[in-house]
Formats: structure tokens, C-alpha cells, sequence
């Protein structure tokens, strides 16, 4: 059983989402550094997950942190799931959204922020809703 409330097949999420968010969302790949449409965007409003539209972050958890990706030092409450990631020879907490379980990028404890953390986010893994 899946843990998701949403849960689509493989064909469903490719007619949904774009190539590279398929690739980035479903498959847990990763967008170029500082290609990402929301590297640099400090607009005031909500970042959704761009494959089930739940909220994720809110602007004023948002920060430059000159990595490349969209930084946030914290989400939403309850919106985001942890999930070891031994990939690539590497240790990472990889986080997924709790809705739909896509790929939104890794979050780090080399924050600058009081909470310590850095969520680095694909920019294709989010939208932007600057009325929230």
C-alpha cells in the first residue's frame, strides 16, 4: 500500500508533468545548478509541489544561500518527508512532499538561518503562488 494520498501510475505522472520535472519529481534526478527559475526569486507568497500543488514553503523561509538551487531553512509544517539517501556514495536526508511523495530536492544542517538547516530545492519541483 502506498503512504501517499496521491497515487498515479508511471503514465499518468509522464502525461502530467513536464520531462524534466518527471525526471526530477518521479525519478529523483536533479536540475543544473543556478538554472532553476527560483534560484534568485524573492517575490513574498507560497512554493507548491509542482507535480500535486501542496503547499511546501513559505517566502520568508527563503534565502540565498549561493548554492545554485532554491534554499529555504524550513518547511511548512508536516508537508515534507525525510528519507535517508545513501545514493552516489554520498550520506543525504532527501526530502519528498508528504502528499504525493516527489522528489524535491535534499536538505543539509550547514544552514546560516537560526534553525541550522538548508532545504536545497529543485527549481522544477516547485511553484510559485505569490496570493497565498
Amino acid at each position: 500500500m502506498n503512504k501517499y494520498n496521491i497515487n498515479k501510475s508511471d503514465k499518468e505522472w509522464r502525461e502530467q508533468l513536464s520531462e524534466e520535472q518527471y525526471k526530477v519529481l518521479r525519478t529523483k534526478g536533479t536540475e543544473l545548478a543556478h538554472t532553476g527559475k527560483y534560484n534568485l526569486h524573492f517575490e513574498k507568497g507560497c512554493y507548491k509541489c509542482a507535480a500535486c500543488n501542496q503547499q511546501l514553503f513559505e517566502s520568508d523561509n527563503k534565502f540565498d544561500a549561493h548554492c545554485g538551487w532554491p534554499s529555504f531553512d524550513d518547511a511548512i509544517k508536516g508537508t515534507v518527508n525525510r528519507i535517508l539517501d545513501k545514493s552516489h556514495g554520498m550520506l543525504r536526508t532527501e526530502i519528498v512532499c508528504n502528499n504525493c511523495g516527489s522528489h524535491l530536492g535534499h536538505v543539509f544542517n550547514d544552514g546560516p538561518t537560526e534553525t541550522g538547516e538548508r532545504y536545497c530545492i529543485n527549481s522544477v519541483s516547485i511553484n510559485f503562488d505569490k496570493n497565498e
